[in-house]
């Protein structure tokens, strides 16, 4: 596909920016990635998953899951890549600060929104990172520490399948840019929502709507900047706001019902 003809196949201004970049690995630029390697790279997904659900423990034990988790992904990558791995990553700008915190805000609405629509349909569960308390310094920063680094995590967890399905629907079936786009964002959202079934106690419209629609957004950060920076600051933002409004909210309700 030609400059051109990729250019006037992307979605509008409003979605995608028109700074001329492209998905990373993606036409070949700044490297091609077979299907067999693409399919590899989702297996290490699968695994780094795999290691930071099932290792048990937690302080120093769940930090370094946290790291393997987010570790084992970016090895897989350079190992498809090389040192292309950083294509990833591009330089952050202001306006992507910005970006990070409108992306977080409407991603906030969104679930929300969701949220409200589900709960009205069906029972719900708590997020349990919600309700653990406050440790002390150490173990605070030691936990959001290892929180940051799992959101990394995670946006590699949601972008490269991202990616990997964007390869097979263009260059495997043969589909143009937007719609190989719009079934890669929605169908990485339902996989993304799905992961999160064993912390919602397998509640299916929790998982795939709540969840899934905030991933929506939050991809959605992505597809405009092919940033992993932005998609990984929205959600660092995003998790933050939720989690500590939930205490301060309950800490409030219990104030007024005393």
């Amino acid at each position: 596909m030609s400059t051109g003809e990729m250019t006037s196949d992307r979605f509008g201004r409003a979605v995608e920016r028109r700074d001329g970049a492209d998905f990373p690995f993606h036409d070949g630029s700044p490297t091609g990635i077979s299907t067999g390697r693409w399919a590899a790279v989702w297996l290490a997904c699968g695994a780094a998953f795999l290691v930071l659900t099932l290792t048990p423990g937690s302080g120093v034990v769940a930090f370094l899951a946290q790291v393997a988790f987010t570790a084992i992904m970016l090895g897989a990558l350079a190992w498809a890549v090389g040192r292309n791995w950083t294509a990833l990553f591009r330089r952050v700008r202001l306006r992507d600060v910005g970006l990070m915190a409108g992306f977080a805000v409407l991603s906030l609405l969104v679930s929300s929104v969701m949220a409200i629509i589900v709960r009205l349909l069906f029972t719900t569960s708590a997020n349990p990172l919600a309700t653990q308390p406050l440790g002390g310094i150490g173990q605070d920063v030691l936990r959001w520490g290892g929180e940051a680094v799992q959101l990394l995590g995670e946006e590699l967890l949601t972008m490269l399948p991202f990616l990997a399905l964007l390869h097979v629907l263009t260059a495997r079936a043969g589909l143009s840019h937007r719609p190989a786009v719009l079934l890669a964002w929605l169908a990485t959202a339902v996989w993304f929502g799905a992961l999160h079934l064993p912390t919602y106690d397998w509640n299916v419209a929790q998982a795939l709507l709540i969840i899934g629609s905030a991933r929506l957004v939050l991809t959605l950060a992505y597809i405009r900047t092919k940033n992993l920076w932005v998609s990984t600051g929205a959600h660092i933002l995003y998790d933050s706001i939720g989690l500590v409004l939930v205490p301060v909210m309950s800490a409030t309700a219990a104030v007024l019902a005393a």
